[in-house]
Order: C-alpha cells, then sequence, then structure tokens
C-alpha cells in the first residue's frame, strides 16, 4: 500500500551529508512506490515558538512563516523523515525549532504513525545520535499513535561529500524501502 512520505532535511548545508542520507532514503521509499516530497530547511524562515498555545485550540501556530507550512504537510503524511546533522551529540538547533514549531499537532487528528531519524556527523563511536535519538523520541512520546520506525547513522564524515560511499547510505535506502512494513528497523 503506498503511502504518503514526508522527508525533512533540516541541514543549513545544501547538499550536505546528512541531506544526503535523505535522497538514499528517499530512492528507497520511491522504489517501494510511495509518494515522497522532500522539504529543506535550508532555505526557509522558522521563528521560535511563542509559547502561547494558540495551536492547541486553532491546529495552527499564530506565526505565518515556513515553519507552519511545513507543519501542515506533517500533519497529512503518512510518514516522517528527519534528516540531521549531529551537532555537541544532538540534533541540529533547526530541526529542534521545527519539532516545537509542531505543537498544533499535538491535539489534531495527525496521520503519521512511522516516524525515521536518519543522522550523521564527524564524530564516529555509534553512541553519537542517542542525544538526537533521545529528542526526537521525547517529541514522538507525545503523539500516542506514533512510534521512532528507525535510525541510521553515519558516523566519520565532515566535509559535504564525505559521506559518499559510506555504508550508511545503503541503509537508509533500504529502510525506505521497508516502509510499509510494520518492523521497526535499527541501523
Amino acid at each position: 500500500m503506498s503511502k504518503k512520505v514526508l522527508v525533512i532535511s533540516t541541514s543549513l548545508r545544501e547538499g550536505g551529508n546528512s541531506d544526503t542520507l535523505a535522497e538514499f532514503f528517499i530512492q528507497g521509499a520511491q522504489e517501494a512506490g510511495n509518494t515522497v516530497e522532500k522539504v529543506t530547511l535550508y532555505d526557509k524562515t522558522i521563528g521560535f515558538c511563542r509559547g502561547c498555545l494558540s495551536c492547541l485550540k486553532t491546529h495552527r501556530c499564530v506565526i505565518r512563516d515556513d515553519g507552519d507550512t511545513i507543519v501542515q504537510k506533517m500533519l497529512t503524511a503518512d510518514v516522517l523523515a528527519f534528516s540531521t546533522p549531529i551537532y555537541y551529540y544532538g540534533m541540529c538547533g533547526q530541526m529542534k525549532t521545527l519539532l516545537d514549531r509542531a505543537n498544533p499537532l499535538y491535539s489534531a487528528d495527525y496521520r503519521f504513525r512511522d516516524i525515521y531519524l536518519l543522522a550523521a556527523a564527524a564524530e564516529e563511536d555509534e553512541h553519537t545520535a542517542d542525544g538526537a535519538v533521545t529528542g526526537i523520541t521525547g517529541w514522538i512520546d507525545c503523539f500516542e499513535k506514533a512510534r521512532l520506525a528507525g535510525t541510521v547513522f553515519a558516523g566519520g564524515v565532515t566535509d559535504v561529500g564525505d559521506i559518499q560511499n559510506h555504508p550508511a547510505l545503503q541503509k537508509a535506502r533500504e529502510m525506505g524501502r521497508k516502509l510499509s512494513g510494520g518492523v521497526r528497523n535499527k541501523f
């Protein structure tokens, strides 16, 4: 069954390593027959959440910028995939800001169930992405119908293009191919 997949590339480096992971995930998802839309944050304006909580009643943010537009796309997606560079052992600030701005989804009839995390970092240690996984899991825990369905981490990549031929690329592609399955994927 075809799914509507929204991939959000949060890096501010166009064509960066985490963005490349997103592209491989997209290839796999499309090969499996899914409809995929990619949103990049490098060219977007996303203000900080004001904490007014108006969105819980209106299901829309009072700030009308790219963040509001992206959150509306998240609402109707079956699958969400976030790609992020790892900064200081956590998700990048742009991703955290977007997640904060997704508060209107909390009380809405959102469609997404499976959420994926694709991460890249200069550090190679397998635990480098643990902070990002904890952060996204904390966000997901607020959505009782959603789950973290899989993660891919590419370590040892710093400069744009370092990720070429990294085994994580094929893991991301394979994860995208398996979207319709109900099995958690951790690579």
